[in-house]
């Protein structure tokens, strides 16, 4: 880890060390401390408006898209157990597909935590984009930026106050209203959502009231609890600790330049503070007072971090102002600090890039690649072959289990062997399975002679759609009498 500063102005630590013991928002008495960040300008804050701008567009019009098969691309209604990916329908067979999913998704996390750091905390999560990019927005409007903030807090309750919290509070749960209605779309889908806003509450209650369960949990953790979800419940900032190392890109406090040999000090115009020993941190706090977890980055990597890269706009607008270099806070990993090199795509990054690339692909074609029937086909135990002329007959017992939300019509073809035979059990070859259906039954597979190579005949039987196209395959054995050579 890096070393500390030798001037802490900003915080009153007991020793330097005490931040390691202590959390941000919280006081020695266990009373939380308010957070005010400054609102924050820049580059990196721009770019970060546009991510989260992006994302919620996508999270607000995904619900509204349906597919030709009349499936939402997401659905996620636990109560009804019906789970839709991209299109596709997911049952309890399908569940070990989210068994291979938790562990893609704990191999990627790992991966990208050891080579990104926590870029997801401060550009893509959830958390940080509806609070820092929406309710925090809604209050700067309102109240003002740091300073106004908390002179409203510390005034009494008169007529500027009340109508401000007021304004913001009625805001905060419009928008959390909102929010929560996008959230339920993805649950019980928009043409039950849909019923409930014409229909009203009283038909619809249970929809209405996990409406209102969701409405009051986002204003929650966005009006009051905010930060403090990152650095006491999620675990993420915990797990930073045992997968970062010195090569992960953190946003990241150039102590080297920052110290120097004497330590960082107050600017004073006209002054050489390299000959003097001084680091380029002129200690003025701006990277504290904006960050929104309340920390100092100077300090180094801390749980509270969600690298949303406030402190390098801050940063960077005070040292341009001072006319010294750009970048005393900027992306970079502990190695690039001590040798004081710039950010490089290293060889290291290629690597864990490209492992994450792969499962992503890896996870995509499991999920693309399911049949819209899954079928099974077992010789029945305890029989065994038979001669009907030039033909070796067994008999076998089939599971068709259909995935998908239309009806299909299905046949049995037997794909390894030209002249095969399917014969049902009873009625035609011709299978029709409902939505989620699972039909199970008896046919007989008759082989000529001449097309049996083995006592135990390698086949591959196959379903084919009422268009003819083959929907799914499944390999077994066939058996006939042993050849001898």
């Amino acid at each position: 880890m890096q070393p500390t500063g030798k001037n802490q102005s900003n915080f009153e630590y007991d020793n330097e060390e005490a931040f390691r013991i202590n959390i941000g928002t919280m006081e020695k008495s266990g009373k939380r401390r308010w957070v005010y960040p400054k609102k924050p300008s820049g580059k990196f804050t721009n770019y970060r408006s546009y991510v989260a701008y992006f994302l919620l567009a996508i999270l607000v019009i995904l619900p509204f898209i349906k597919l030709p098969n009349g499936n939402p691309l997401f659905k996620f209604d636990i109560l009804a157990r019906e789970f839709i990916l991209f299109g596709f329908p997911f049952f309890t067979s399908d569940f070990f597909l989210l068994a291979i999913g938790m562990i893609t998704s704990i191999i990627f996390i790992v991966l990208f935590t050891m080579a990104y750091g926590r870029l997801f905390c401060g550009w893509i999560c959830p958390q940080t984009i509806f609070l820092e990019m929406v309710f925090r927005k809604i209050e700067y409007a309102i109240e003002g930026d740091r300073a106004k903030q908390m002179r409203l807090d510390k005034q009494e309750w008169d007529e500027e106050k009340i109508r401000k919290r007021l304004l913001k509070w009625t805001l905060f749960t419009l928008i959390s209203f909102l929010i929560a209605n996008v959230f339920l779309a993805y649950i019980i889908g928009l043409d039950a959502l849909y019923d409930l806003m014409v229909n009203g509450p009283i038909e619809n209650f249970s929809a209405f009231f996990g409406l209102l369960i969701f409405t009051g949990a986002f204003y929650f953790v966005f009006a009051w609890f905010r930060e403090q979800a990152c650095t006491m419940v999620c675990p993420y900032g915990r797990l930073q600790g045992v997968l970062i190392d010195s090569q992960t890109i953190n946003v990241t406090y150039d102590f080297k330049r920052g110290e120097s040999t004497t330590g960082r000090a107050k600017f004073k115009r006209h002054e050489d503070r390299k000959t003097l020993g001084k680091g380029d941190c002129i200690d003025c706090g701006q990277c504290v007072v904006v960050c929104p977890t309340g920390i100092d980055i100077r300090n180094g990597i801390q749980l509270e971090c969600v690298n949303c890269t406030a402190c390098i706009d801050a940063c960077d607008d005070v040292m341009e102002k001072v006319g010294l270099p750009l970048g005393l806070i900027r992306y970079a990993s502990e190695d690039n600090i001590i040798k004081g090199e710039k950010f490089k795509f290293t060889k290291r990054l290629a690597v864990y890039t490209f492992a994450l690339i792969l499962l992503l692909v890896a996870m995509s074609s499991f999920i693309l690649t399911r049949p819209d029937v899954e079928s099974k086909y077992l010789k029945v135990p305890g029989t065994d072959y038979k001669v009907e002329g030039d033909f070796y007959v067994n008999q076998f017992e089939y599971t068709l289990y259909n995935k998908t939300n239309a009806n299909q019509d299905v046949k049995i073809r037997l794909l390894s062997h030209k002249k095969a035979k399917v014969l049902m059990f009873a009625g035609e070859n011709a299978l029709t399975l409902s939505k989620g259906e699972i039909i199970q039954g008896r046919f007989y597979l008759k082989i000529p002679m001449d097309e049996v190579t083995s006592y135990k005949e390698k086949i591959i039987i196959g379903l084919v759609n009422e268009n003819g196209q083959i929907i799914d395959r499944y390999e077994t054995s066939f058996s006939a009498p042993y050849k001898y050579e």
